[in-house]
């Protein structure tokens, strides 16, 4: 299995270090004043009732601690093809309920991590990142000039990608 080679396969070399010690030292003032959080406005309509990371420091530091993949999705509140996306992805039993193993991240700004946009900085756009924190750029839709772009009539496919992110785990890990 160790020369499957993926079209690219890149490290994200991020020092989490900090986020840990900044995480730590939060936690005890905001458990009790903070409670409940705001999911609402992390999710951005993308599914209010799931766990939405904040920012992408973040959400590498959970994919890696937790062993779970992390899925961003990169989108803009005033574009009509990321709301027509979002809607269907929202409505979307099946991927509501499969999000919940993911470490989720929808992000309205670029990072500056190039490895989030190997073919570009369109949205709508969704990424894997597995927890050895490499992005899948192997996890692609059905467009080959914007891979990584899914339409709302492409929801199955997005459904069957998370499928696969979640299945490579078992196999590679």
């Amino acid at each position: 299995a160790m020369e499957k080679s993926y079209v690219s396969m890149f490290l994200l070399l991020i020092v989490i270090s900090c986020a840990l010690a900044k995480d730590a030292g939060k936690k005890d003032t905001k458990d009790t004043t903070a409670k409940p959080k705001l999911p609402q406005t992390l999710s951005r309509g993308w599914g209010d009732q799931l766990i939405w990371t904040q920012t992408y420091e973040e959400a590498l530091f959970r994919a890696k601690h937790s062993q779970k993949p992390l899925m961003i999705i990169h989108h803009l509140e005033d574009c009509p093809h990321s709301q027509a996306l979002k809607k269907v992805f929202a409505e979307h039993k099946d991927i509501q309920k499969l999000a919940e193993k993911f470490i989720l991240l929808n992000l309205v700004y670029e990072t500056t991590d190039k490895n989030l946009a190997p073919d570009g900085q369109y949205v709508p756009r969704i990424l894997f990142i597995d927890p050895s924190l490499t992005v899948r750029a192997d996890i692609t839709g059905r467009y080959s000039n914007r891979l990584y772009a899914y339409e709302p009539s492409d929801i199955s496919l997005l459904y069957s990608n998370m499928q696969k992110a979640l299945k490579l785990l078992k196999t590679e890990l």
